[in-house]
């Protein structure tokens, strides 16, 4: 019998269910919920048979672990099931694609934190290529604290082909470099953005560098010539959360 695991939040349940059903087991929602996002999950849930269990709030967040953003919706799913693509996540999208682009990681600390941070600032994914890049080892899950649960991460084998797909579909490509001419704070993006951020030493690969739309350097105050890479995640997707607040209600 296969193992299974629980996803939680409507873009990673839809995405489940319009790419792999089979996949789902059954899912979880809030017994309260009767919105136009419950109801467009229950349509798609029933096209494809699958069972939906109206519970307490309690409990979802006893299966998505306490603490962790759910929304309302948890689905547990086949553990042998979970490899997402980049067009999963994408068609699934009802609002600007913001992702994190990790190229060269190789320490699952730091994978596990940018994944606690993506999390934490409502990325929709985490995108690294096949070579060169930790994987998302067991070190790595435990580091992220459920966001490996709730934050899709996608391998990709041609990173720079990625990137070019994504700029396709009108997503602006952010690269952070030290030696970049703007800094974070003075750029200026639109909503639909990728930021790519490098490993802590080597930073990113020539050819990912030269496919970015725009290049942001972090300004570095003090004696440190670097941060570490998760730091440096949190810093820029953050600004960039901030400045969308700011720019859909006049504040954060």
């Amino acid at each position: 019998m296969p193992q299974t695991t629980f996803i939680h939040g409507f873009h990673a349940v839809i995405a489940k269910l319009r790419h792999r059903p089979q996949a789902v087991l059954e899912i979880f929602i809030d017994a309260d919920r009767h919105d136009a996002r419950a109801r467009d999950l229950l349509k798609h849930a029933e096209l494809q048979a699958v069972r939906v269990v109206p519970v307490d709030a309690g409990r979802l967040e006893g299966m998505a672990g306490g603490g962790r953003r759910h929304q309302g919706v948890v689905a547990r799913v086949s553990e042998e099931s979970r490899h997402v693509t980049l067009p999963d996540v994408l068609d699934t999208l009802e609002e600007p694609p913001f992702l994190l682009i990790l190229d060269g990681v190789q320490d699952p600390h730091n994978l596990g934190a940018c994944l606690r941070v993506a999390d934490a600032v409502g990325a929709h994914a985490v995108v690294a290529p096949k070579d060169r890049a930790v994987g998302l080892t067991q070190t790595a899950i435990k580091v992220a604290s459920g966001a490996a649960e709730s934050v899709p991460y996608i391998t990709v084998t041609n990173l720079a082909r990625a990137l070019r797909e994504l700029k396709e579909r009108g997503v602006w490509i952010i690269g952070t470099d030290g030696e970049a001419g703007t800094e974070l704070y003075a750029a200026q993006w639109p909503e639909a953005t990728a930021w790519v951020l490098g490993a802590e030493g080597d930073g990113m690969r020539r050819l990912t560098r030269e496919t970015c739309d725009q290049l942001v350097g972090i300004p570095m105050l003090g004696s440190v010539q670097s941060l570490n890479v998760s730091v440096a995640a949190g810093i820029c997707l953050y600004e960039a959360r901030r400045r969308l607040r700011q720019d859909r209600s006049g504040g954060f």
